[in-house]
């Protein structure tokens, strides 16, 4: 576990984090998600980048021009191939063996980019690669006796797609049966990129169970050697700190590591443009990478006079600090984001005290929010000036932005802007809603039972389980009132919302749908769209006054979907009816 130069980190539970075997891998080899919290800003990483076995003879460092490709010799046990015609990454040998494509394919923006202009310079201990297609701008940097590659990318406007960078590595290197590995699941079950075991589990690219502040480095390890993408700042990416997208794939066809430029699955911001980077592929022997040529914010000394457009180095950046951060719940981490539409930052609020630094910031002015694990407490503007930090007060949460604090007779979940706790919640950051693991999608709740929110399903679809219903009594002054019951959701497909029945009498009228990604997300591993509360005000005719069970029937209402766990659904956050 790292710590980040900005304050303590909120240590996530990715899978063999020791470099353990994973279970259901096959016995003789490796393969592990790494990823520690990090800081957008900075790598988060500690010790150097380049590991011990990086330290071989530095006497071939050079380049050359084989007619086709630029070669370049790092020194190190990594030699590279740049494509001359439009900047693909064309051979990765590492030790002599090479791990470069799969399918005829290489390593690159997108697909590809097409017929660009490439150059290439040496300046010391530095060969840069530079790949210029439209208005989109890319760079290959290698480090004299360095097994690593370090990629930046400026995207200036939607002229030319730029929504990842992928490294394909070739069939065979690093097979493993984790969640985003469909190697052995042979059935296609949804789109092109859904697959199901003949065990009955799923696997999928998109299933990686991380969101980014989760992780700083993705890749594998098998035979003694690493790969790995560490991940840039993503300050010109979107989505927040919580955003969960595809990280790497695995199949018999080979693998991919990702860089997310702009990814639109499940997106909830604007494409942001500007320089990217540096983001790096590392070869290790076999441990995870750390990251000394990072100096603890996203810029590199020495890259700082390579003349990159759009490149700001430390001095050209700020930070914000905050001594600390009262009314706090100390059941849930804190986080601090920076957003405007040119950048994204974040960093964790230490437990003890909620104190706060982001550093690594572009000038500007940003909105501050504070989330409560993954919901938006509070939020106030902040301006940056380069080389100073904007030191802030306290920071005194109101108990009226944050729903928990409001008295209900009854709640299923709690107000944090995820559906943690719900049926089958974990599951679905790494599983298809048809996975075998999954428990029952339907089945009726009842209030005082003790596994209210346990019993309740994290998703609701109208072709699944719409209608459920939740079965609670009142006493006789709570029956002779009326309610409010608020409904709690993190994202919906298809428009999917919630329209409520009380006791067959009464019913809700159908809701606007709040402003929500337009793509798959339920299916695809990921909750994380836009939170948004649904209230319904009940009168008190629609009660019973017999002292039985009240019946809350919640339908999936749109008039958009497909069918099954394609038709319009919601995630859920928390239920409650307020006394």
């Amino acid at each position: 576990m790292s710590t980040s130069p900005h304050g303590p980190s909120s240590p996530p539970p990715p899978p063999s984090p020791d470099g353990s075997p994973v279970p259901g891998a096959p016995v003789g080899r490796r393969a592990f998600v790494l990823g520690t919290a990090a800081t957008a800003g900075s790598a988060a990483l500690t010790g150097p980048l380049a590991t011990a076995a990086t330290a071989a003879s530095t006497a071939s460092f050079g380049w050359r021009d084989d007619g086709t490709n630029y070669v370049v010799d790092t020194g190190a046990d990594l030699v590279l191939k740049v494509r001359k015609s439009n900047g693909d990454l064309s051979s990765l040998v590492y030790r002599g063996t090479e791990y470069q494509g799969y399918g005829g394919k290489n390593s690159h923006i997108e697909s590809g980019l097409g017929t660009s202009q490439v150059t290439i310079r040496q300046s010391g201990s530095t060969i840069l690669v530079s790949v210029a297609y439209g208005t989109l701008r890319h760079y290959y940097a290698a480090r004299k006796g360095e097994n690593n590659v370090y990629l930046w990318t400026h995207k200036a406007d939607t002229s030319v797609s730029a929504t990842r960078f992928i490294v394909r590595t070739r069939p065979g290197m690093f097979l493993n049966d984790e969640p985003d590995s469909y190697t052995y699941a042979p059935t296609t079950i949804e789109a092109s990129d859904v697959f199901r075991k003949n065990d009955g589990q799923t696997r999928s690219k998109h299933y990686s169970r991380l969101r980014v502040m989760d992780y700083d480095h993705i890749g594998w390890s098998a035979g003694g050697v690493g790969l790995w993408i560490v991940r840039s700042n993503h300050e010109k990416a979107s989505g927040g700190p919580f955003y969960r997208s595809l990280l790497r794939h695995q199949s018999a066809d080979g693998g991919g590591l990702y860089e997310i430029l702009y990814y639109g699955q499940n997106q909830t911001e604007a494409q942001r443009f500007g320089l990217q980077g540096p983001y790096v592929i590392a070869f290790t022997d076999g441990g995870a990478p750390s990251s000394a040529p990072f100096p603890g914010t996203l810029t590199t000394p020495w890259a700082d006079d390579l003349g990159i457009p759009g490149y700001v180095g430390a001095t050209g950046r700020g930070r914000v600090a905050g001594v600390g951060i009262s009314g706090r719940d100390p059941a849930y981490p804190y986080t601090v984001g920076l957003a405007n539409a040119n950048a994204q930052y974040w960093g964790p609020a230490r437990t003890s005290d909620g104190y706060f630094s982001v550093a690594g910031v572009l000038p500007g002015t940003y909105t501050l929010t504070v989330y409560k694990d993954e919901l938006a407490v509070h939020s106030m503007q902040v301006t940056v000036s380069a080389g100073r930090t904007t030191a802030l007060h306290t920071i005194a949460l109101s108990p009226a932005a944050d729903p928990s604090h409001a008295r209900a007779i009854w709640r299923i979940g709690d107000w944090n802007g995820t559906p943690r706790g719900f049926k089958n919640a974990e599951l679905m950051t790494y599983a298809h809603p048809s996975d075998v693991r999954a428990a029952p999608w339907t089945g009726n709740v009842v209030i005082g039972s003790g596994s209210e929110t346990s019993a309740f399903p994290c998703y609701l679809w109208k072709d699944v389980n719409s209608g459920i219903v939740v079965h609670f009594r009142l006493t006789a002054a709570q029956a002779a009132a009326a309610h409010t019951l608020r409904i709690g959701v993190t994202t919906a497909y298809a428009n999917g919302r919630p329209q409520i029945v009380v006791n067959d009498t009464w019913t809700s009228a159908i809701p606007s749908p709040p402003t929500q990604p337009n793509t798959r997300s339920l299916t695809n591993g990921s909750y994380r769209g836009n939170n948004h509360t649904f209230t319904y005000d009940i009168p008190a005719s629609a009660w019973r006054t017999d002292g039985q069970y009240n019946q809350l029937r919640i339908n999936v209402v749109s008039g958009s979907g497909l069918t099954s766990y394609l038709s319009a659904g919601t995630a859920i956050d928390a239920i409650d009816l307020l006394d």
